[in-house]
C-alpha cells in the first residue's frame, strides 16, 4: 500500500503565499515523476506543476514565475511553494506521484487533496 498525504492548504489573502507538502509512504521501491494538480468548482482537474526524479520541472502557464515545485528524495516528499496568490488559484490541490512498489508494478497514485482559498 502507498499513501500520499498532503498538508499546507488554507485561506490566504491575494498576494500572499502558501507552501504545500505531500509525503509518500508505504511499500515504495522508487518514486519517479511527482506533481501537483488542482480542481476548481465546476472545472476539470488541471496540471499545475511536475518534477522528474532528476529534478526537471514543468509548469502551467498560469503559475509560471509564481509557483515553485521541489522534491526531497530522501524524505519521499514533494513541495509546492505558491507566491503572489490570486483568487483564481482557489481550488483543491492534489498531489500525484508515479511509484514502483516493492516487488510490484509502477502506477500513479493520488493524494486526498487540500483546499487552497485565496480571498480577501
Amino acid at each position: 500500500q502507498v499513501q500520499l498525504v498532503e498538508s499546507g492548504g488554507g485561506l490566504v489573502q491575494p498576494g500572499g503565499s502558501l507552501r504545500l507538502s505531500c509525503a509518500q509512504s508505504g511499500s515504495i521501491f522508487s518514486i519517479y515523476a511527482m506533481g501537483w494538480y488542482r480542481q476548481a468548482p465546476g472545472k476539470q482537474r488541471e496540471l499545475v506543476a511536475t518534477i522528474t526524479k532528476g529534478g526537471s520541472t514543468n509548469y502551467a502557464d498560469s503559475v509560471k514565475g509564481r509557483f515553485t515545485i521541489s522534491r526531497d528524495n530522501a524524505k519521499n516528499t514533494v513541495y509546492l511553494q505558491m507566491n503572489s496568490l490570486k483568487p483564481e488559484d482557489t481550488a483543491v490541490y492534489y498531489c500525484n506521484a508515479e511509484i514502483r512498489v516493492i516487488a510490484g508494478t509502477r502506477s500513479n497514485y493520488w493524494g486526498q487533496g487540500t483546499q487552497v482559498t485565496v480571498s480577501s
